[in-house]
């Protein structure tokens, strides 16, 4: 009986020792639990800064005469999240307008780099009228948009311009309009010109602004100068291209006789060469 209950107590003993060691091992269990919690924490990568998001700012609408140079100001930021080779491309202008910087990839369109921002400046010719809808992008080097703004463009004469150029005019005070099939046949010329020069084929494209030039179209005149002029033949980053300034101020002083009004400007600059 007495050996029975030691027995008994033996094994309660040993039941105390088990729960007790139960309860001892909570704490480790969960401190465990805690630790493992803790490295699976630590392991989850940090979420990745966002990068900064570009923006193209301008002013809009612009408003602009006919035989006019404005500022087109235009604003990119911010300046840390810009990358490396990118420009911005304008698309939507009027044929016959042109950028003070920059050159032209196609009828309307332009690409103007970072750096000739701030000075930039769209030139109109005589008889350009109306609403344009402007689309500048900011492009990458491998084509990619980065970001865009859309800009009015609203070219018209204030009352005043309006009625001086309503007065009668003598025949040798400016150029005459050009009929409207020789005009359109002149701009057709002119095009095929600024697409042979976007491509790097600045002769065949003197010979497309030539005979548009000829015809009477100022800008084509403008243009073929500037295939000569040492400051604007630089930016086309062309190798093995001599500048001729006799022939950049013959095409310009014509440009000037055609109503161009960037022609003077161009002069200028070439005299003080």
């Amino acid at each position: 009986m007495r050996a029975r209950q030691r027995s008994h107590g033996v094994r309660a003993l040993d039941g105390g020792a088990d729960l007790r060691s139960g309860v001892a091992s909570a704490p480790r269990r969960a401190g465990g639990s805690f630790v493992l919690a803790l490295m699976l924490l630590t392991a989850i990568p940090a979420p990745a800064q966002q990068p900064q998001r570009l923006a193209i700012s301008v002013a809009s609408p612009l408003q602009a005469e006919p035989a006019s140079r404005v500022r087109m100001p235009i604003q990119i930021g911010p300046p840390e999240a810009l990358q490396k080779n990118t420009f911005v491309r304008i698309r939507g202008l009027p044929h016959a307008a042109a950028l003070s910087e920059g050159h032209a990839i196609a009828p309307g369109s332009w690409a103007v780099p970072l750096i000739a921002l701030p000075t930039l400046s769209v030139i109109l010719p005589a008889g350009v009228q109306g609403q344009s809808d402007v689309a500048i992008s900011l492009m990458s080097i491998d084509g990619g948009e980065l970001a865009e703004a859309r800009m009015l463009l609203i070219v018209a004469p204030t009352p005043m311009v309006a009625a001086v150029a309503a007065r009668p005019l003598p025949p040798s005070a400016g150029p005459m309009p050009l009929p409207p099939a020789e005009r359109e046949r002149a701009l057709g010329l002119h095009e095929k010109g600024t697409e042979q020069l976007a491509r790097g084929n600045v002769f065949a494209a003197r010979r497309f602004f030539e005979r548009a030039a000829e015809a009477g179209l100022a800008q084509s005149a403008v243009a073929l100068a500037a295939t000569f002029d040492p400051d604007e033949l630089a930016k086309l980053n062309v190798v093995g291209l001599e500048p001729d300034v006799n022939a950049a101020r013959k095409w310009y002083e014509r440009a000037r006789e055609l109503g161009a009004v960037e022609a003077a400007e161009r002069l200028r600059h070439l005299g003080a060469r």
